[in-house]
């Protein structure tokens, strides 16, 4: 066994990525304060193809060197957009059809892995804050909850890992999988 080399691994070039199908996903960051967390963020939406990202609140916008770090270039590739308050954001969305989940802990969450996708739908997926999670003026506007079980001692997982493992799943249940 041998690693590809990166010609071999046949990657969309920037153009060819901006012009290409996307999964129907938003992701939406709710006052996310690491910057590494936010370029994460772009590197993970890159590496599923996902429409683009939204940042608000006190999220922190490209150009940045610190997000730059972690994105690794992807702030040039996913499509983005900053809106100073997720309530704002969140309600266009909805006027353009999207299904509102907030990824958190809740009364009424669906466990991730027992969330029925609809490939036939447009998901907003909204991460929160690193110590607060969702906005709690968020909350009363969202179509659902999903969360993901844990089984340990700590209360949650950091944002940029919830993000990889949410998306995972719901790419799984679009066609570039």
């Amino acid at each position: 066994m041998r690693k590809l080399s990166m010609e071999e691994l046949n990657r969309d070039d920037i153009d060819s990525f901006k012009n290409k199908e996307k999964i129907p996903i938003v992701v939406v960051l709710d006052n996310v304060r690491s910057m590494h967390n936010v370029g994460s963020t772009f590197r993970t939406a890159d590496g599923f193809a996902v429409e683009r990202i939204i940042l608000s609140g006190i999220t922190g916008t490209p150009p940045h060197r610190e997000i730059e770090k972690t994105a690794l270039g992807a702030t040039q590739s996913v499509d983005w957009e900053y809106y100073p308050d997720t309530k704002t954001a969140i309600g266009q969305l909805k006027k353009e059809g999207y299904t509102l989940l907030a990824v958190e802990q809740a009364s009424g969450s669906i466990p991730l892995q027992s969330f029925e996708t609809n490939p036939q739908k447009k998901y907003a997926l909204i991460f929160g804050n690193e110590v607060h999670g969702v906005s709690d003026e968020v909350m009363p506007a969202i179509d659902g909850c999903i969360e993901i079980p844990q089984f340990g001692t700590k209360h949650s997982l950091n944002v940029s890992v919830t993000i990889g493992i949410v998306l995972w799943q719901f790419a799984q249940k679009f066609k570039f999988l």
